[in-house]
């Protein structure tokens, strides 16, 4: 791993915030001073930032904000957009963001200050539930790609002007629930595993749908419920819980994938 990105794994501060403290000097392995950004820390290396060794953390905690649309899930904009750390308390500007939710989209966004949960929450499987309010009506052909997946050489309906994504696999979805279905708009929830780059907006697009709104109400085990939009919540203690069986449960199945691919 990167020095820089250990630093911002293992502390509050971003890679970039890392990038100036390492030029300033104030980070040292083997009691001398480090000046190289992409210097390679391993498992045995022994990190220090202004005299105090960098580690693992133990404990951590996770938030859960209602992102409202007009947001970047991003620390900053160099187009002066807003972005969700102008609107979250200042106490929790060191949390890093499970996955993204678009600048058009709203809703349930996970945050925690362990790069190990974050990484561990982004990389599972866990079910992310979505409303969304569609352009049209829904065909029988869109509801056979998503029970049985679609593969796209050209996915880029959808994404970001400047995305370098084209192509795309999408997999079956979890689940659906067709709420209205007009040839003016309409209404669907739906439950994927996985959350590619602006995935929901890609798909419908190559259907001629445009994704009118998208909000996502739970992410695995924590639901939106009735969190206003702006506002943010700690995890209640049954979801601590869950998190806690979770980690468990990931951390086996990783080491398992590990023995069975040597």
């Amino acid at each position: 791993m990167r020095l820089n990105q250990y630093i911002a794994h293992h502390s509050k501060f971003s890679r970039r915030e890392a990038d100036r403290l390492i030029k300033e000097g104030k980070v040292t392995i083997n009691k001398e001073v480090v000046s190289d950004f992409s210097y390679q820390v391993d498992k045995n290396t022994k990190v220090y930032l202004n005299g105090k060794c960098l580690r693992e953390q133990d404990q951590y905690s996770v938030i859960v904000y209602n992102k409202p649309k007009g947001e970047l899930v991003s620390k900053r904009d160099d187009r002066g957009r807003r972005v969700i750390y102008d609107s979250l308390p200042k106490r929790f500007s060191h949390f890093k963001p499970v996955g993204r939710l678009d600048f058009a989209s709203e809703g349930l966004l996970l945050l925690s200050d362990s790069v190990k949960v974050v990484r561990s929450l982004m990389e599972s499987e866990l079910e992310r539930v979505y409303l969304l309010k569609l352009s049209g009506l829904i065909k029988d052909s869109v509801f056979d790609a998503m029970e049985s997946g679609i593969t796209l050489e050209d996915a880029s309906a959808g994404g970001h002007s400047k995305s370098k994504i084209k192509a795309m696999e999408f997999a079956p979805f979890v689940g659906y629930t067709c709420i209205k279905n007009t040839p003016k708009y309409s209404k669907i929830k739906v439950i994927l595993k996985e959350g590619k780059n602006r995935e929901l907006r890609r798909f419908f697009a190559h259907f001629g749908l445009e994704v009118l709104d998208l909000k996502r109400i739970a992410y695995g085990f924590v639901h939106l419920n009735n969190l206003p939009s702006g506002k943010v919540r700690f995890l209640e203690r049954g979801e601590y819980n869950k998190l806690h069986d979770f980690l468990k449960g990931f951390k086996q199945d990783s080491l398992s994938k590990r023995w069975l691919s040597t």
